[in-house]
């Protein structure tokens, strides 16, 4: 590892992680014309951002920064593969990790792993369905879309905010810091699929400022405890998401963690480390003989 390397991660222990994504926040909810239009526009020269793909094209026409970050994409943009095994990639990005998850860890970089169990808010029987499945981790780079869409259609089960840190995600810090995705502030969705239970898991970064999901709007619970809201109780309207409609978005970048049971899916050849991703794409399929 580089000194820079080394720099950049000793920076991540003592930054006041929260502070510092309140203050982007409100850098990113700015109003002021001249400001945003000058932030957009440099941030599209900045990350080469094709906005021809955007339902909005023109960058002056967003409201803040925040508008422009999780703009929608014109009709037809990211199509599904329309064959009735394929699962499709929730988001726009690059595979950071794809495999099983093996002893209740899910391989992280370079030695290091991070556990299922607290990926999922540390609760058992959440967790056991998963042990032995598994998993992706999918990167969302700054110049992304930032919708996340469902990979196949489910209904929501349950949804848990878990406070943490807010380490920036890369491929340094994945390399460096342990247990990462367990220890940043994320949202966990569970589903219920014609593939078994499936496991949404939005990973948060330093200056992601918020994640919102389409059921619950933005996911900031009052007090950063751990928080767990049941959907599937008889009082509730169920809430099911078909595949390729959208079921959140970040506020400023991050990962999503994909989780499914054993010998339910098989993911795709050439889903390696780095391979870039596009919403819709085939990143996996149904195995035979599964449910």
């Amino acid at each position: 590892m580089t000194l820079k390397d080394r720099l950049f991660i000793f920076s991540q222990y003592i930054t006041p992680h929260h502070l510092l994504s309140r203050a982007a926040g409100c850098v990113a909810e700015c109003r002021v014309r001249w400001f945003k239009n000058a932030f957009i526009k440099g941030f599209i020269n900045r990350f080469n951002v094709d906005m021809r793909e955007a339902r909005v094209e023109d960058p002056t026409a967003y409201e803040h920064f925040n508008a422009f970050f999780t703009r929608a994409l014109k009709d037809g943009a990211r199509p599904l593969d329309p064959a009735p095994d394929a699962i499709a990639s929730p988001v726009d990005g690059a595979v950071s990790q794809a495999g099983t998850i093996e002893n209740g860890r899910i391989f992280q970089a370079k030695g290091h792993s991070f556990s299922a169990l607290e990926l999922l808010g540390g609760d058992a029987s959440r967790a056991a369905p998963f042990m032995g499945g598994e998993f992706a981790t999918l990167y969302l780079s700054p110049k992304d879309y930032h919708r996340v869409h469902m990979p196949i259609s489910g209904t929501l089960r349950e949804m848990i905010y878990v406070p943490g840190r807010i380490f920036s995600v890369n491929q340094v810090t994945a390399e460096n810091v342990p247990e990462l995705f367990a220890r940043n502030e994320r949202v966990v969705c569970i589903f219920d699929t014609e593939r078994g239970p499936m496991a949404m898991v939005l990973v948060g970064a330093m200056i992601v400022a918020s994640v919102e999901t389409v059921w619950a709007g933005l996911v900031t619970p009052p007090k950063r405890v751990l928080k767990s809201t049941r959907y599937d109780e008889a009082a509730r309207q169920p809430i099911r998401i078909e595949k390729g409609e959208e079921m959140g978005r970040f506020k400023l970048g991050s990962t999503v963690v994909m989780l499914f049971g054993p010998e339910q899916v098989s993911w795709a050849e050439g889903l390696k480390p780095l391979a870039p991703v596009v919403m819709g794409q085939t990143i996996a399929h149904k195995r035979a003989g599964s449910l």
